[in-house]
């Protein structure tokens, strides 16, 4: 049976390499930075099922990683990764044309296919996904068949796959973790209370009687809060403990699969405007070598500002039905 836990040591074996590649070039503080986060989970598994019979990796150890990574990331540079020349990348483009989109539409395709089906597929009597919430495994699944879709199309070899995927690591550094860490953020703020202080705040400012006030808060405050922390899977938690659950789910009675999606994706929208998305927003700016680091975010404000009314509208419509 498949589990999310599997492929979090696939993904330590990756970081594992980069590290081990960033050591080889005498990059120690990347070998640093990537070597504690496969660490972390490596050992991930461990901590989440041998709490009864103690941690593999204890808390304060993990806590220890944590504060050396964000040490080690103020000592990472972006520097210039070999790659294949220009012009043998030009004719790899034009000999391949429109099939390079294929590999990178196997994930969403595979994704949605694998938590549809996913409680059919066996192997004998033995189910291949655990019941419940298959989404990220299924998520991991299609990621493993899209690699194997790009070897195919591009006839490399199999060891090409994480070479490129270093590199890529490489290119973002340190910013690839960050909805990681921001989501983690979320949950932190969540359990410390600062969903109900928001909730407070909320129902002494705006008619909690009113469910389109509710609402706007909601979706207004999902978009603030991503601002703010850079990552919608942060806001979501404090926004659902503060307004989703008390006010919209359980007074006005909000259908909460339709709340969650739409208060997700507005959520986003907030992506697309602030610098704290460093990895969606700064670091395209500066693999572009663009003058303005703000360029691309200003491309996005009038895009996410439609998106953001659009969701709200559907919102309003879908989540009372």
């Amino acid at each position: 049976m498949l589990r999310i836990e599997h492929f979090y040591v696939l993904l330590a074996v990756f970081l594992a390499y980069t590290s081990w590649h960033n050591l080889r070039a005498k990059r120690y503080a990347h070998a640093g930075f990537w070597g504690l986060v496969a660490l972390l989970f490596a050992t991930g598994e461990f901590v989440l099922t041998a709490s009864k019979a103690g941690d593999k990796l204890p808390a304060q150890m993990a806590g220890i990683a944590v504060i050396a990574m964000a040490v080690l990331a103020t000592r990472m540079r972006r520097e210039h990764i070999a790659e294949a020349p220009e012009e043998q990348r030009r004719a790899s483009a034009q000999r391949l044309g429109h099939r390079l989109f294929g590999p990178a539409l196997v994930i969403p395709l595979a994704t949605v296919l694998i938590v549809l089906l996913g409680a059919k597929l066996r192997i004998g009597n033995v189910a291949l996904f655990a019941e419940g919430n298959i989404a990220l495994p299924a998520l991991a699944v299609a990621s493993i068949l899209a690699a194997f879709a790009a070897l195919a199309i591009t006839r490399t070899r199999p060891l090409q796959a994480p070479i490129e995927g270093s590199r890529l690591l490489e290119t973002i550094g340190w910013a690839a973790l960050l909805p990681l860490v921001l989501a983690t953020l979320g949950g932190v703020f969540a359990a410390s209370g600062v969903g109900e202080a928001v909730s407070s705040l909320v129902t002494a400012v705006i008619p909690a009687d009113n469910r389109i006030a509710c609402l706007l808060a909601f979706g207004l405050g999902m978009v603030l809060f991503t601002i703010i922390m850079g990552n919608a899977f942060a806001a979501f938690p404090v926004m659902m403990a503060g307004i989703g659950l008390p006010l919209l789910i359980q007074r006005h009675g909000a259908d909460p699969a339709a709340l969650g999606a739409l208060g997700m994706l507005t959520g986003y929208c907030g992506t697309l405007m602030t610098p704290m998305a460093a990895n969606f927003n700064l670091v395209p700016a500066a693999l572009l070598e663009l003058d303005d680091p703000n360029a691309v975010i200003r491309a996005q404000l009038p895009t996410a500002i439609v998106l953001m009314l659009t969701n709200l509208m559907l919102m309003y419509w879908l989540v009372f039905r």
